[in-house]
């Protein structure tokens, strides 16, 4: 069986657990269970802790693994990224005082607080700066005010969270993180199963089907606005004046799309959801 590492909680959880149940892999009915196994599809799923995952793909214990792009890099393990998934994005800034610290030279030879020391660490070292690293395990934005360090190293939203303890952003973006596939290994066929399911449910999520019907001297003009990921179907109808037209369009595009065709003279519009994709 393909063993593959799947987070057991945090942000990255839900949504992986989501993602595998809609490509057709079995879940866990019990949150506490450490392992499940998915004999239909030769597959053998393991809860992990997140910040543990890339560990055990890199070490061969787990073949491909779903963790954050910041984790896999903090980690050092010779596991490499196989595909980004699209969820859990995350960005990682610098943050300091309000008006001490303006660019990456500035820290040097000062004390940055940060959970991702490797990550971190290896940036600083790439850029020839270098300081004095203060691994912590979460809440960083508090190591400022109570004297642990000089600047803190941290994933950034909004950066409300940082303002509310007099800190401020500066320097470039270490990191722009999301959930990604990993293995330490590409020749396995079951990686190459599994990542084309999990592509088809990004594909299934971002896409929705449109179907419309055209007068046929307007069947270019169509094309513009609903290219497609190759190129629209267009069949005949009865009248032969008119043809009927099958297109993916982007669902965040749905509704402006529907208006264009509706101006440009199509009708009978319908939109469905996609549950599954094979690109």
């Amino acid at each position: 069986m393909l063993r593959v590492a799947v987070p057991n909680k945090g942000s990255l959880s839900e949504t992986a657990a989501e993602m595998l149940s809609e490509a057709g892999y079995a879940g866990r009915r019990d949150p506490r269970a450490l392992n499940v196994a998915d004999p239909r599809n030769d597959v053998e799923f393991f809860y992990l802790r997140p910040r543990d995952i890339a560990t055990y793909v890199g070490s061969g214990a787990l073949d491909v693994g779903i963790t954050g792009r910041d984790l896999l890099l903090d980690s050092g393990s010779s596991a490499v990224e196989i595909a980004s998934l699209d969820f859990g994005a995350s960005t990682f800034r610098f943050a300091g005082p309000s008006g001490r610290f303006g660019s990456l030279d500035d820290l040097a030879g000062h004390r940055v607080a940060t959970s991702y020391p490797g990550l971190v660490g290896g940036f600083l070292a790439k850029a020839g700066v270098t300081v004095d690293l203060v691994s912590l395990d979460g809440a960083v934005e508090s190591a400022v005010r109570l004297g642990v360090a000089d600047a803190v190293a941290d994933v950034v939203s909004t950066g409300s969270t940082l303002r509310a303890q007099g800190l401020e952003i500066f320097g470039p973006v270490i990191l722009e993180s999301s959930a990604v596939l990993i293995s330490a290994r590409d020749d396995l066929p079951g990686i190459a199963t599994l990542h084309r399911r999990l592509q088809g449910v990004l594909v299934a999520r971002q896409y929705v089907l449109m179907d419309y019907d055209l007068p046929l001297a307007l069947i270019e003009a169509a094309s513009a606005v609903t290219p497609g990921l190759e190129s629209p179907t267009v069949s005949p109808l009865r009248d032969r004046d008119w043809v009927a037209v099958r297109v993916m369009v982007p669902r965040h595009d749905t509704n402006q799309v529907m208006d264009a065709l509706y101006d440009l003279g199509a009708r009978a519009i319908l939109v469905s959801p996609i549950h599954a994709a094979r690109i």
